[in-house]
Parts: C-alpha cells; sequence; structure tokens
C-alpha cells in the first residue's frame, strides 16, 4: 500500500459460535453500512464460493497509516422486528468474520447479563492495525460500547482505527492464527510414535507369519508330489493349493468391483498430491484456496481413474467397458455432489451463505463432464491397450468347485468387520486434529504429521489385507476379491462411527442445517477413506 491508500474492510458472515458451518450473511442481521458506496470490485473463487464465503463491503473509511479517532458511521433504528432479531442472535452466541487485506478479524455482535433478561450490543470497534513497512501485518479488534437493547430507539454505531508499526514479517502474519500448544502437543508426537512402532510390529508379523507357514505348506505340497498315485489318492490336500483352478476366475460385479478400484487409486493420488502441496506452499494463508486445489487436482488425476479401473475390468473379461467408463468416472461426484444437493436445500431454506449459487453448481457439473470424463477416457484407453491382457499363471477350471465349510471366524463377513480396526486405530488420533480443524476454528497446518500418518495406513492396510486374503483361501475360499477390497475398507465404518462420539462429547452443535451438514459430510468423507484403503 502507498500511504493513504484505501484499505477495504470486508464484512464476511455472522453465525452461532458452536455451528461453524452455519453461517449468514452479515447484513441479514439488521446491522447498519457505513457512507462510502464507490468500491473496487471483490471477484470470489470456486472455492470461496463453494464455503459459503459472503465478502460484503462495510462502507467504513480506511486510510493506510491515517489513525481515525471514534467516528459515528450510522445509527440502527431499533423497531421491535430488529431488536428480536438482534436477541436471537446474542441468545445464540452469534459472531461476526471479518477481513482486512485477507486477514480474518472476529468479533462477538453482543452479550446478555447474567439472568438473561437484559441484553446488550457492542457497537463500537476499535482497530488497530500493525504495519511494517508498506504491508499489513496484523490486526487486532476490541468491541466496545455495551448498549443496552431497547424498542424504538436509535443505537449509533461507530469505529476507530490507530495505526502502529510491527516487527512481524509478511510471511509469517498468520503464525498468530495457528494453535502449536494443540497441533504440536506431546499426544500428536506420541501417537504418530505409537503408531509407528505398530506398523513395525505388523510388518515383521506378517511376513514372519507367511514366510513360516508359506514354507510349511511348500514342504506338504512338494512332498506329496514325489508320492506315487496310490498313495495320492489317500493323502490330505488341504488349503490354498486346491483353489488354483478358480482364484483367478473373475469377481462378481466386475463392473463396481473395477470401478471402486480406479476410484480408489484416484483418491489415493489426490491425496497424496494435495498433501505434498499443502506442505510446500501455506495454503491455508487464503480463503477457499485447500478446497480449490483438491477440486483441480482431483479433475486432473482423473486418468488414473481410468487406467486402473479399465485395466482390471478388461483383464476380468468385462465387455461393456463403455458403462465401466461412466460409472468409475461419475461414482466420486455422484456422491459428492448428491450429498451436496441434500444440503443445499436446507441451507436455501435456511437463507444461509453456504447455499451453493446456481452458477457454482453448473461450473462442477461442466467439470465433470468436461474435464473429468474425457480424462478418465484417456486413462481406460490406455489401461486396456497397456495392461488388459490376463496373464494368470494358472487356466481357471470350466465348473467352479464346491467351497467346503468353515469355521464361523473364517466367513468373510467376520474378515471384513475386524480387518478395518488395525488402519483405524493407527489414525483415529490424526482423525480427532483433522476433525477439529474442521468443525471448529482451528488452522490445521501440520501437515507432515498427515503425510506420515497416511505413509502409516497404507502399510498397515497392506499387511491387514494380506493376511486376510491368506486365511480366506487357505479355508479354500477362492471368493477374495470382494474380501480383500471390503476388509480394508470397513475402516470407514469405524471412522463414521468415531464421528458420532466425536459429534455427541466434543462438539456443541444444535439445530437441523449443522447436524445435517456434519453427519451428510462425514459420510462423504468416510466412503471415500474406505474406498481408498480398499
Amino acid at each position: 500500500y502507498q500511504d493513504k491508500e484505501e484499505v477495504v474492510l470486508w464484512m464476511n458472515t455472522v453465525g452461532p459460535y458452536h455451528n461453524r458451518q452455519e453461517t449468514y450473511k452479515y447484513f441479514s442481521l439488521p446491522f447498519c453500512v457505513g457512507s462510502k458506496k464507490s468500491i473496487s470490485h471483490y471477484h470470489e473463487t470456486l472455492g470461496e464460493a463453494l464455503q459459503g464465503v459472503e465478502l460484503e463491503f462495510s462502507g467504513l473509511d480506511i486510510k493506510f497509516k491515517d489513525d481515525v479517532m471514534q467516528t459515528t458511521y450510522c445509527e440502527v433504528d431499533l423497531d421491535k422486528g430488529r431488536r428480536d432479531a438482534f436477541v436471537y442472535a446474542i441468545k445464540n452466541h452469534y459472531w461476526y468474520q471479518m477481513y482486512i487485506d485477507d486477514l480474518p478479524i472476529w468479533g462477538i455482535v453482543g452479550e446478555a447479563d447474567e439472568n438473561g433478561e437484559d441484553y446488550y450490543l457492542w457497537t463500537y470497534k476499535k482497530l488497530e492495525i500493525g504495519y511494517n513497512g508498506n504491508r499489513i501485518v496484523d490486526v487486532n479488534l476490541t468491541s466496545e460500547g455495551k448498549v443496552k437493547l431497547v424498542p424504538n430507539t436509535k443505537i449509533q454505531m461507530s469505529y476507530s482505527v490507530k495505526w502502529k508499526k510491527s516487527d512481524v514479517k509478511f510471511e509469517d502474519r498468520f503464525d498468530k492464527y495457528l494453535d502449536p500448544s494443540f497441533f504440536q502437543h506431546r499426544i500428536h508426537w506420541f501417537s504418530i510414535f505409537n503408531s509407528f512402532m505398530m506398523v513395525i510390529f505388523l510388518v515383521g508379523l506378517v511376513s514372519m507369519i507367511l514366510m513360516r507357514t508359506l514354507r510349511k505348506d511348500y514342504a506338504r505340497y512338494s512332498k506329496e508330489e514325489e508320492m506315487d498315485d496310490m498313495d495320492r489318492d489317500l493323502g490330505d490336500e488341504y488349503g490354498w493349493k486346491q483353489v488354483h483352478g478358480d482364484v483367478f476366475r473373475p469377481s462378481s460385479h466386475p463392473l463396481i468391483f473395477s470401478s471402486l478400484i480406479g476410484s480408489g487409486c484416484q483418491i489415493f493420488a489426490v491425496s497424496l498430491i494435495v498433501i505434498v502441496v499443502a506442505m510446500i506452499e501455506d495454503l491455508y494463508t487464503e480463503r477457499g484456496s485447500m478446497l480449490s486445489t483438491a477440486i483441480f487436482v482431483y479433475a486432473a488425476t482423473s486418468p488414473v481413474n481410468g487406467y486402473f479401473g479399465g485395466s482390471l475390468y478388461a483383464r476380468q473379461g468385462g465387455r461393456r467397458w463403455i458403462k465401466q467408463l461412466f460409472i468409475g468416472a461419475f461414482l466420486i461426484p455422484a456422491m459428492v455432489c448428491g450429498t451436496a444437493f441434500f444440503i443445499n436445500f436446507i441451507a436455501i431454506y435456511y437463507h444461509a451463505s453456504r447455499a451453493i449459487p446456481f452458477g457454482t453448481m453448473v461450473a462442477m457439473c461442466s467439470l465433470c463432464f468436461f474435464v473429468i470424463l474425457p480424462l478418465n477416457l484417456v486413462g481406460t484407453v490406455l489401461g486396456r491397450n497397456l495392461s488388459g491382457q490376463p496373464n494368470f499363471p494358472c487356466r481357471v477350471n470350466a465348473v467352479p468347485r464346491p467351497i467346503p465349510e468353515k469355521k464361523w471366524f473364517m466367513e468373510p463377513a467376520v474378515i471384513v468387520c475386524l480387518g478395518g480396526i488395525l488402519p483405524f486405530g493407527s489414525i483415529f488420533i490424526e482423525m480427532y486434529f483433522i476433525f477439529t480443524s474442521f468443525w471448529a476454528y482451528k488452522i490445521y497446518y501440520v501437515y507432515g504429521f498427515m503425510m506420515l500418518v497416511l505413509v502409516i495406513l497404507c502399510i498397515v492396510t497392506v499387511c491387514v489385507t494380506i493376511v486376510c486374503t491368506y486365511f480366506l483361501l487357505y479355508a479354500e475360499d477362492y471368493r477374495w476379491q470382494w474380501t480383500s477390497f471390503l476388509s480394508a475398507a470397513s475402516t470407514a465404518i469405524y471412522v463414521y462411527m468415531y464421528s458420532f462420539y466425536y459429534y455427541f462429547f466434543k462438539t456443541k452443535m444444535y439445530g437441523l442445517f449443522q447436524t445435517s451438514f456434519y453427519f451428510g459430510y462425514m459420510a462423504v468423507f468416510s466412503t471415500a477413506l474406505g474406498i481408498m484403503c480398499g
């Protein structure tokens, strides 16, 4: 900024403190606007539109390095309707957010006295702005001027601006919003270390079990080959060698199966790339940039989905590959957009700023049809041609063999339920930190932790599914594809159950809008995580 240059104070949203996602336009409460009208226009990004950022000009006249004494900028004519609106807002602990030069400022609307009969409105915004050279590096708001709300009176709203020199560097100006004591708590380090130990233990266990049992199995099978035919008929053959003629049989419902696998590979690629980008760039300093990045990366990694899904479908002998292409491409977008559409109705009913505008919806749909679908097609064609030929070591028998009776804990359903416990155990402390930064007012910035947890999750999932598949094949059950996928994907069920615990014991959310928002998007998050693990 040059000296005396205009500094814009944007009003963003107002809403109940306990419901972070339930926000309304600042001027939906009967606040009044300052006198200044002309303003350089503000363009919002895709991420902001989806996150319900509604920037409106406050009308306050602020100039760089130009102090303003306490000045009245407008007055509110308090009739009964307006007083009721303010009283409702104060009862529900409404607070509002403003921006100066992309720095967020929070202030509370008002407060009630102890017995809850009289309500007071804060009318005086005292701004202290720190500058370093020609840049704004620090903003503080003090709310003063407590005025009792009495019907049919006029309330004067005032503000003052004080500029002070600050030593904060422009690059570090967001550090005061971060919460190191919360995110870099000993428990956080301890949980990562704990998960790490579990990983080493698991990998050791799996490799030891498999090496020993497989060596035993091989020894038994090679001994049987040396017997003559008479002994072999009497021999007791059992174990995974028996299903060699069926183990490469295509899975049931290969179309859905390969679409899920393709989507899972894509979600994994997106998670990896977005976390790396977030580690390099500080995405939390700009509104909505995290979401915009994720959407862009998702669209760009569509060929991954097509490649893995299409090639798997071709190897399983699928014929309807166009249908598989469409299902694979629109599986995740349909899930997300369906949930968003449902929650949007509630948001429109509430007149919340989270209601997604029609233009943004059209943009998202055209992204699906004109970016994601063609890229998916490219991936599918590559996948079918490069690795679409089945190259199995054994022939598949013409007649499927009967599956013998097995103990109850070898049943696929039991294996699936038990499979998700260990992966969930390795990530659930990190889930707490991620949930808190999304549903409460913390800024998540420790993406190195998230990267470690993702790696740990991968290793644990791999180990668990190898063991599950071995048990299933040992019981001479060759239906391993879905069991292998679902024994890892069942992590999603545990994460969703944990989100119920989090809602009731860690937050104070209330109301239809916030509750449906929470459980709707938690379901989407859990499902996506499950497909990725699977």
